[in-house]
């Protein structure tokens, strides 16, 4: 397990904990009564007697199976690459060769012993990619199973994708490996290797006074079912439709104007970069045939699992009869195929159906609702008036929300497009994390919202007192004392003695109403305590809102003040 996933597991294992403690007692009395009355020794003994049943019977059947099975030859393969690399081993005319030889080493190496066959990509005469290293085949039913794609049998995409992607050159035979017969004469064509598994390296069969250079790559062959591939390139996790989701919508309107602007005055820049630039080396051959290089590399993962599926289809091979044990395992694998088929296929006939309309109509109605309600948030009553989303935070954070939902099935549909090709030529994978990242955003939100929910509704009346005594401090009577200090210090009021005093005691009497609505709403104060611990299941940001929303509304008066000493103060500069 990833160490940040359990991390996040951690946190919100203790925060359950934590607020179902009453759960967890309930729990310890559980396994203590199970104790009492022996249903923990009845689980040993049963557990025991699968034990022996297990090792007595099951365990012999299994290693039988298995020696069974090692009578069959399993075919495994094996990756090279030979490329040539000129500007680091210079070539010269009268002779010699420099080349590049990528191998990779996995739990699919060629066994050794077994002859094989290099298949693979020649981008050039000296410069070639092994794809995969088929064993037990000869190297003209190799070449002819190519030529008709027998080896792309049962492929679940056009074979011409990937070799439209690799240079649009086809797959061919490029020589053998462990060949039975040996020979010193070095030939480009059709290569000759050597390869034994404590070897670093395959070896080339040529004399040794040959007089070239072969350089050895090894590398990782990437898995594009795990994503990974290789790009000379960064991926760029920036949203491409953020113009289309929130180009009308302030302030995003402006920061787009302002992006567009910027791009096109380095674009400028750029161009009289390029008029003013004195020397211009071009591009060479190997720099313009990395990419496709690149691309073959990231292609042969799903090349090799193809074609070493359909080795069985190259050449004529003897089969030998199945043992008593191979038979019982091919049955039961057919009938455990055919049950699951049917299952399934029932499933999709009768049950899914129903399920995806009900799923597709809740969606809808979900969509219906957020787009109504995203609506409302942006509606502003006049043409210069802020919207809802503007003054208020738990209506901006309902609004972020909203619209992550209603992008969330676009964004999943856009995944669901990765099926429709290879996985090793799929261009989503921005969105895929971008997806799943701020599924992880939401999840940890809603975790931590969880355990600070727990406290705050177990809690709700010492909350609620604590909160009402800070209110009372800071924003009653702690300002009333602020406000008769400034009154009786000459620092304060007093450059004004009649403004002083009037607004000395026009803010006081604000107070001290304002004191008088509080009270009235004093009872509420644990009512309110609790809806916000209740809005924390939705996540930790939801509460933080409602409190920002509630300490506006508590401090009013305060704001108030503001706008009257601001307003005498221009009344007082436009008379002077």
């Amino acid at each position: 397990m990833h160490p940040v996933s359990a991390l996040t597991f951690g946190i919100f294992l203790a925060g359950y904990i934590t607020a179902r403690w009453d759960l967890v007692t309930r729990l310890y009395e559980l396994a203590i009564f199970a104790w009492d009355h022996g249903v923990i020794t009845r689980a040993a003994k049963g557990f025991t007697v699968l034990s022996i049943f297990f090792i007595l019977l099951l365990i012999p059947i299994e290693r039988i199976a298995a020696r069974e099975a090692a009578f069959v030859s399993t075919n495994t393969s094996k990756e090279y690459s030979i490329e040539s690399d000129d500007s680091q081993n210079p070539q010269s005319l009268e002779g010699g060769i420099s080349a590049r030889e990528q191998l990779r080493r996995r739990g699919d190496a060629p066994k050794d012993g077994i002859s094989g066959i290099l298949v693979g990509w020649r981008n050039s005469d000296l410069d070639v990619l092994v794809v995969s290293v088929l064993q037990g085949v000869e190297a003209r039913n190799v070449d002819h199973a190519l030529r008709v794609q027998t080896l792309f049998r049962s492929s679940p995409h056009p074979i011409d994708h990937i070799l439209d992607r690799c240079g649009k050159h086809p797959l061919q035979v490029l020589g053998t490996l462990n060949a039975p017969s040996t020979t010193l004469h070095f030939e480009p064509k059709f290569l000759s290797l050597r390869y034994d598994r404590r070897d670093a390296a395959p070896r080339i069969d040529c004399s040794s006074d040959t007089g070239f250079t072969v350089q050895v790559v090894v590398f990782d062959r990437p898995d594009p079912k795990r994503m990974q591939y290789l790009s000379m390139t960064p991926i760029s996790l920036a949203l491409a439709d953020n113009g289309a989701a929130y180009g009308n919508v302030p302030p995003f309107d402006t920061f787009n104007t302002d992006e567009d602007a910027d791009q096109k005055r380095r674009r400028k820049l750029v161009e009289k970069l390029k008029q003013h630039t004195v020397v211009r080396h071009p591009r060479t051959p190997k720099e313009l045939a990395l990419p496709t290089i690149i691309n073959q590399v990231n292609c042969s993962a799903e090349l090799n699992d193809l074609m070493q599926s359909n080795i069985g289809l190259v050449g004529v091979r003897t089969r030998r009869s199945l043992s008593v044990s191979e038979r019982l395992a091919e049955s039961a694998a057919h009938l455990r195929n055919s049950v699951v088929q049917s299952t399934k296929s029932a499933y999709q006939k009768n049950v899914w159906p129903i399920l995806s309309e009900v799923f597709i109509f809740l969606l809808m109605v979900q969509r219906i609702l957020a787009e109504v309600t995203l609506q409302l948030l942006d509606w502003a009553p006049f043409p210069n008036a802020a919207a809802l989303k503007d003054i208020s935070a738990t209506a901006q954070q309902v609004d972020i929300r909203l619209q992550q939902f209603c992008y969330w099935p676009a964004q999943y549909l856009m995944l669901q497009k990765r099926r429709s090709d290879w996985e090793s030529i799929s261009y989503s994978h921005s969105e895929y994390i971008r997806f799943y990242n701020s599924l992880w955003l939401v999840a940890n939100d809603v975790i931590i919202g969880i355990a600070i929910g727990s406290y705050i509704l177990e809690n709700s009346a010492h909350v609620a007192a604590f909160i009402d005594d800070l209110v009372d401090d800071y924003s009653i009577a702690g300002l009333q004392r602020m406000i008769t200090w400034l009154e009786n210090n000459p620092a304060g009021l007093k450059l004004n003695n009649e403004l002083a005093n009037f607004l000395g005691d026009l803010f006081l009497w604000v107070i001290d109403y304002w004191d008088n609505s509080v009270v009235q709403l004093r009872p509420l104060l644990p009512y309110i305590v609790r809806a916000i611990g209740w809005s924390a299941f939705a996540g930790a940001s939801l509460p933080i809102s409602l409190v920002s929303d509630w300490v506006s509304v508590l401090t009013v008066h305060i704001y108030s003040f503001y706008i009257a000493s601001a307003r005498i103060y221009n009344w007082q500069l436009t008379i002077i």
